[in-house]
């Protein structure tokens, strides 16, 4: 593959400019993408270059190809095969992630959700739901729950704005290691339809974390509502 002037292939070069202007709002989900004949004259490149370029971009998941009407920017897809919030998500396909804090609160006698975070179950908590949106579109409905003794002052931390995973290791020295899940497949009631504008019944992915530090301490008990069309589970199997 020919190569810029300064070093970077060409097909990379393509796929910069591309990720820039989903990045900053210019295409959005759903907007079709140059067609490979346009980004070859666009670039100055060959129609192989172009055509590389936009199947790395198809595998990587930023765009998809519909066979007869062209390429389109794709609906971001997390990949579950790696304990990453959902800002580090985002940010790692390029997108500037954005989350509306619904509540946060400090609530007591939840005997089941305490015994998961191995407290006992007069324990108070910090409540946190948040909805993930890319753009304006929502993504996932989110709650998570964490030792309120510990955390209470979560309840009033700007966390629409920044990642719960950072600021636990930034302003309480916790570090999170690994996660223990639980996940199946549901249906959207009234109230999750409503916000993640889907259908009422609607299937989704529901995933049951408790996530614990490198002491082995449990610290988070999440409960994530996740639109089944945008996330992909990467599952190894060994014999």
């Amino acid at each position: 593959m020919r190569a810029s002037r300064n070093g970077t292939p060409a097909y990379k070069k393509i796929q910069n400019v591309i990720r820039k202007r989903i990045e900053g709002g210019q295409l959005k989900i759903g907007d079709s993408v140059d067609s490979e004949r346009e980004l070859a004259r666009i670039h100055s490149v060959s129609l192989m270059t172009a055509r590389h370029a936009l199947a790395g971009l198809e595998r990587e998941g930023v765009v998809e190809r519909r066979r007869g009407s062209g390429t389109f920017v794709a609906p971001p897809k997390i990949h579950f095969n790696r304990l990453m919030s959902y800002t580090e998500h985002m940010s790692s396909r390029g997108l500037s992630p954005r989350s509306r804090v619904l509540s946060a609160k400090v609530i007591e006698h939840q005997a089941e959700i305490a015994a998961r975070l191995a407290l006992p179950s007069t324990s108070d908590l910090v409540k946190i739901d948040r909805l993930r949106l890319t753009g304006d579109e929502p993504f996932a409905l989110e709650t998570v729950y964490l030792p309120g003794p510990e955390f209470a002052a979560l309840a009033g931390a700007p966390l629409g704005k920044s990642s719960l995973f950072a600021t636990l290791q930034h302003d309480y020295g916790v570090e999170l290691a690994y996660a223990d899940e639980e996940v199946d497949a549901t249906a959207a009631d009234a109230h999750t339809a409503e916000l993640l504008s889907v259908p009422r019944g609607a299937p989704l992915l529901r995933i049951r974390q408790v996530i614990y530090s490198t002491s082995g301490k449990a610290v988070i008990y999440g409960v994530g509502f996740y639109r089944s069309e945008r996330h992909t589970l990467f599952i190894r199997r060994f014999r």
